[in-house]
């Protein structure tokens, strides 16, 4: 398959691992991906997890033909649209869980995990979210599974909800750095409130999924745009030097708050108990510009306690000239400075964070209703076959 990673011999996956204490997950899921052994040999390779989002599975369905047995007999049973998704969602998670399951059992259930997620479309519903994740989980009815909530005022107490009920939850679309610190707080919290009732908390897992890329490409059209605009040749040198940084600089920020909070007191008292970190995860790692290294995103990014989850096309980049050396925490006060010449320049980070969510949770929702709108339509042409038989 094209966009399976190519197998390596010596893997700088394993060393990212092994060397790093970093966890590289894939960031793509299809049934033709499980059923083909590909995603045995990736986990051979190093690949320690999976992730999956509306617009991956999307692709998934509508770009082959994998699906189409499974979309008669949802057909000939009597599902609905919305039945046929979750079911092939569903299908799809169990399987890879299943995959996965060795490895989830070897690392004590740190890795060998997979995600579902909610319907983007419940971002702005707290009660929706809780209800459907609780369904999902349910219906997977694996170990080994990780349920997406978006990072939405929405979506905070709904993790808070979840994770006290032993849900494992992977809190997506995280761009702000305050945003992660409420992240990391319903999580502590979730924990306190399992120790004080009495419950386990040792196996119970969460990753807070921070995105990457993203915050380059929104915050370089700001600085490209102020280029252009800029008389002075050494101001605009000067404006040239910050394209590239905001992301790497957000997600070393980020760390260094992972690092507080996870090394602190309060979170001492729940490890004492069993419980886990709450590791940062890097997402849409995979570079947007092509002048950047195709390994810019997870170079820079590689630190302990820490996943990074990529595309298909990054693995086979990183495994080819991928740099396996700690940089995640290299030059904070680099990071610092670059977020602070940022805002100098007129650049809110906080404003691009907070379009960013909003940009996330549309282009999700769209994939959405495009993944919906073709698996009516495939439903509708079976029901025409049905009939006519």
């Amino acid at each position: 398959m094209d966009n399976v990673p190519q197998r390596s011999t010596a893997s700088r996956l394993r060393q990212l691992y092994a060397e790093q204490g970093q966890s590289p997950w894939l960031d793509n899921i299809s049934r033709p991906l499980i059923t083909s052994g590909d995603l045995a040999q990736l986990i051979d390779q190093g690949v320690r997890g999976i992730t999956a989002n509306p617009a991956i599975f999307e692709k998934a369905v509508t770009g082959s033909h994998a699906y189409n047995a499974a979309l008669r007999e949802l057909v000939d049973a009597g599902h609905s649209a919305a039945q046929m998704y979750e079911a092939l969602v569903v299908e799809d998670t169990r399987m890879a869980a299943d995959v996965f399951r060795p490895l989830y059992e070897q690392s004590d259930g740190i890795d060998g995990l997979v995600s579902i997620e909610v319907s983007p479309r419940l971002a702005d519903d707290t009660a929706g979210t809780i209800e459907e994740a609780r369904r999902l989980h349910q219906a997977v009815d694996r170990p080994n599974i990780f349920v997406k909530v978006p990072a939405t005022e929405a979506g905070m107490p709904a993790i808070s909800e979840l994770l006290a009920e032993g849900i494992n939850i992977n809190i997506t679309l995280i761009f702000a750095v305050d945003t992660y610190d409420r992240v990391i707080d319903a999580y502590l919290s979730a924990l306190e409130q399992r120790v004080a009732q009495g419950r386990p908390v040792d196996r119970l897992g969460s990753v807070a999924s921070f995105f990457v890329s993203r915050v380059d490409t929104a915050v370089d059209a700001q600085l490209q745009r102020l280029i252009a605009a800029e008389g002075d040749a050494g101001r605009r040198t000067e404006l040239a030097g910050l394209l590239g940084t905001a992301a790497i600089a957000n997600a070393r920020i980020a760390y260094e708050h992972f690092k507080a909070a996870f090394g602190g007191d309060r979170f001492a008292r729940l490890q004492a108990n069993g419980a886990r970190a709450q590791r940062p995860l890097w997402a849409s790692t995979g570079a947007k510009n092509p002048a950047y290294s195709d390994v810019r995103y997870v170079d820079e990014l590689i630190g302990p306690d820490t996943v990074n989850t990529m595309p298909a096309a990054t693995i086979d980049a990183f495994q080819d000239h991928g740099r396996v050396a700690r940089m995640l925490d290299a030059d904070l006060p680099g990071a610092y400075a670059a977020i602070a010449q940022l805002e100098s320049a007129g650049i809110s980070i906080g404003e691009v964070t907070d379009g960013l969510l909003v940009d996330g949770i549309r282009l999700f929702s769209e994939a959405f209703d495009r993944l919906d709108a073709a698996i009516r339509e495939k439903r509708a042409a079976l029901l025409a076959v049905s009939v006519g038989r």
